[in-house]
């Protein structure tokens, strides 16, 4: 056998979409439907949601792989993160693929996170098939959404093949693809043909050497580290010597302990992986993603996994706090250091480094989002740090500062486009595109600077009483904007350490809104809230009312407090300023200064 074949036994396919427009959903039916669980098994829905923190905010965060057979046709399927700030991972999952599937709600259409990964998607020169999902819903508008699908792939510059897309329609939630929203179906045969019929099936070149390009990493306490990527060109058997070539093209030889292809949602011990097929070799002690696996014989590297810039960098600091070390069990800069380094062997969208003063470790990423979950996850990991506001990257071309520009899509109710509009122009953001349905509701289409969105997210929900949505993708970069206020209030800054008492709470308020409530333990520069002009002011939470021996006139009015204004991770890192940190740990989230004594910040000026 010479030249370009095809393992017609296998379909590699990624599934792609905006968040919460139901891909998990998806992948669970087609788990059932494809005879993954026995008739009348009790199973938890999102079953690729296998991380805490997706399970919570419905969300896909790292990409994973799990695999179907439909008709003697093995389809490995990859679940893709749906958000831009995950990018990274869309990418190396993409490198798996030899389609795609498309999933676009039938009220929302398509939003600023499909056409980030469909964009990925035509790149990779990837066939497509589109499926319209939950035509069940009584806004569903199903004809516009194909529109405007039809009208992305054209601004994506979509090749003639890929336009001319497969379609359907489905109710992922109840396990339905139908040709048409009218032609009624009672399962997922049509969606699951389909993918056999239309997505092609892995090119084989068994004359060239065997190699794999190392897309996903993992780990087993029993096996090690494990190295997760699509066989090219001829089969592999377990025991034969093989090589890596890493990112300078070092070859270094390897013995893999065990060879493993996915079967359902698990994964399987085999003796030998076929082209085409996703497999897994563990017992590689040193591995990193895009590094090639091939035969010793005859090494050859495949092209390494490219990944966009990163547009947003977080200082990481050891936590240094009077309470350091009370509520973590990870807390010398080594441990965070080593941690965020092993983040970077799973996560090729992230970059480390240490701190130009030594202080620290400054993480470069594609989004604040994307560094909420992370310092999110080493918390409930037992780690203690203190992280920095966002700042965004800029570049430097021609001679000229060059920053980071986002395209971003508000939806809102159409008395709010005022207030909305107003902000961001303020933040050098620029209007351009506006609908209104008359439907009371109205979008909006902005393009901004990508460091107006830090902390705007917060304001914007205020503004919009929780009823606005904003989704935004990196459009590219363009010439420096000029500067714009950032927060126009300051902070309430304890000067001493104690316990927070109601008396002193109750007379702080007048000054701004409180972060904190009676009886929480408060130390010398910490802040207790938000003040109401755009200075700092030290303030006393722990003053106690003096007490005498001469009996009032009448009993003294009890104090009402109002309640204090929560602050999760996200709210506390789009609050800070560049002279603030959030301290985190297991069990709290603090906003402090970086110089905790009051007279130091003086002296310094950054108070």
């Amino acid at each position: 056998m010479s030249g370009q074949q095809h393992n017609q036994a296998i379909r590699n396919i990624a599934i792609i979409a905006h968040v919460d427009h139901g891909k998990t959903t998806l992948v669970d039916a087609m788990f059932k439907r494809s005879g993954v669980f026995r008739d009348g098994q009790v199973v938890q829905e999102r079953l690729m949601d296998r991380l805490d923190l997706e399970r919570e905010r419905g969300i896909t965060i790292a990409a994973k792989n799990c695999a179907v057979r439909w008709k003697d046709v093995k389809i490995n399927i990859i679940d893709t993160p749906g958000h831009a700030d995950f990018g990274g991972e869309v990418e190396r999952a993409l490198s798996m693929a030899d389609g795609a599937l498309l999933l676009v709600d039938a009220a929302e259409g398509p939003l600023p996170q499909t056409r980030f990964v469909l964009k990925k998607t035509l790149e990779a020169g990837l066939k497509v098939i589109v499926v319209i999902n939950k035509i069940d819903r009584k806004d569903a508008r199903p004809q516009e959404v194909l529109n405007e699908i039809s009208d992305l792939f054209i601004d994506l510059d979509a090749t003639d093949e890929q336009y001319e897309f497969p379609l359907l329609y489905a109710v992922a939630r109840d396990g339905i693809a139908q040709r048409s929203p009218e032609e009624p179906a009672h399962n997922l045969d049509l969606l699951l043909d389909l993918i056999v019929e239309q997505i092609p099936a892995p090119a084989v070149r068994a004359e060239k050497p065997f190699q794999m390009l190392v897309s996903d990493l993992g780990y087993s306490d029993y096996l090690g580290r494990l190295a997760i990527g699509r066989v090219h060109n001829r089969s592999v058997r377990s025991g034969v010597p093989l090589v890596r070539i890493d990112i300078d093209g070092q070859q270094r030889a390897l013995k893999v302990s065990r060879l493993q292809i996915y079967d359902g949602l698990s994964i399987s011990e085999t003796e030998q992986a076929e082209p085409g097929d996703i497999a897994v070799l563990s017992g590689i002690d040193e591995v990193h993603i895009g590094d090639t696996i091939c035969t010793a014989e005859q090494p050859k590297a495949r092209r390494r996994i490219a990944v966009d810039e990163p547009t947003v960098a977080m200082r990481f600091l050891r936590n240094n706090s009077p309470f350091a070390g009370r509520e973590g069990r990870y807390v010398q800069s080594t441990r965070l250091g080593e941690r965020l380094s092993k983040e970077t062997l799973r996560n090729v969208s992230l970059r480390v480094e240490s701190a130009a003063d030594g202080e620290g470790y400054v993480v470069q990423g594609r989004g604040e989002f994307q560094m909420a979950i992370l310092i999110e996850t080493m918390r409930r990991e037992g780690y203690e740090m203190g992280v920095g506001r966002p700042q965004v990257i800029f570049q430097v071309r021609d001679g000229v500062r060059q920053e980071p520009i986002e395209r971003l899509f508000i939806d809102c109710g159409e008395e709010y486009v005022g207030i909305v509009t107003e902000k961001l122009s303020i933040r050098k953001g620029r209007l351009v595109n506006l609908v209104n349905h008359a439907r009371g509701r109205a979008r909006l289409e902005f393009s901004v600077p990508s460091r107006s969105l830090i902390g705007f997210r917060d304001e914007f929900l205020t503004d919009t009483r929780g009823t606005g949505i904003m989704n935004a993708y990196l459009e590219g970069y363009e010439a420096y904007r000029g500067d714009f206020p950032s927060r126009s209030t300051g902070s309430l800054v304890s000067d001493r350490h104690g316990q927070a008492v109601a008396y002193a709470l109750f007379n702080l308020e007048p000054r701004g809104q409180l972060f904190i409530g009676p009886g929480t333990v408060v130390y010398e520069g910490m802040v207790v809230g938000e003040h109401n002009r755009d200075n700092d002011l030290d303030v006393n939470p722990c003053k106690t009312k003096k007490l005498s021996n001469m009996r009032a006139a009448g009993r003294d009015d009890n104090v009402i407090l109002t309640p204090p204004r929560l602050m999760p991770l996200e709210a506390a890192i789009n609050f800070i300023r560049e002279d603030e940190l959030v301290e985190v740990t297991p069990q709290s989230v603090r906003v402090r200064k970086t110089v905790l004594p009051a007279g130091e910040r003086r002296r310094s000026g950054t108070r």
